[in-house]
């Protein structure tokens, strides 16, 4: 069985050494157990893929009916956060999967959800230069026109203005797995990961990506 990927929680940021001293700063996350919940096949779906929980926690009250059948069919104990991933050779709904199936070195693609940063104006949001701070100028951080008066007559669609900025589906490709750590499930990351503590994360291998040893 080799599935492609596995899902974890953030967990934070911290700093290990090298083998040749230097001083790296990683990414903890805490990386499954996860179970195969089902599988997908190209003959009854199109495609193959096999549909990933994470293991933890929840309330049967915060099951609905639906997903309960869900689980039920597979014999799975119900759980909270489930995705897709691609896998090769075989793979059976039951199957525990682990932060093993990394190798340092292995080079990954992290997928997670941007920090939320409410509404915010231009200056932050597109990093517009703003206006000057002195000599009276009431221009300092608006965004300034945006359209002709007579002709279209209309903001044109993709016009950067104030709005929500975060909370996005973000993908940081070709990081490096600095080392992990079997027996409490910890995977330690090259550098940073989007989202917050606690957010919830993706990891899979890099397409066309090296893999360690």
């Amino acid at each position: 069985m080799a599935i492609e990927g596995i899902i974890g929680k953030k967990v934070g940021m911290t700093q290990v050494f090298a083998e040749d001293g230097a001083l790296i700063p990683v990414t903890v996350i805490q990386a499954g157990p996860c179970l195969v919940v089902q599988k997908k096949t190209a003959e009854n779906d199109g495609y193959d893929a096999v549909q990933l929980g994470l293991v933890e926690k929840v309330s049967n009250r915060r099951i609905t009916s639906a997903m309960r059948g869900h689980f039920e069919k597979g014999g799975i104990t119900p759980v909270r956060t489930l995705c897709e991933l691609p896998y090769s050779g075989d793979a059976n709904v039951g199957d525990k999967v682990q932060v093993d199936i990394f190798k340092p070195g292995d080079q990954i693609d992290v997928v997670g959800e941007s920090k939320g940063k409410g509404y915010q104006g231009v200056v932050k949001r597109h990093h517009f230069r703003g206006g000057r701070a002195s000599h009276g100028s009431m221009f300092h951080r608006a965004p300034g026109s945006i359209g002709a008066s007579a002709f279209p007559s209309r903001v044109m669609k993709g016009m950067r203005m104030g709005g929500r900025m975060g909370g996005d589906q973000v993908t940081v490709k070709n990081l490096r797995v600095a080392k992990i750590d079997v027996e409490n499930n910890l995977l330690y990351i090259r550098g940073a990961v989007p989202g917050g503590r606690n957010g919830l994360v993706v990891v899979r291998f890099a397409k066309n990506g090296k893999r360690g040893e």
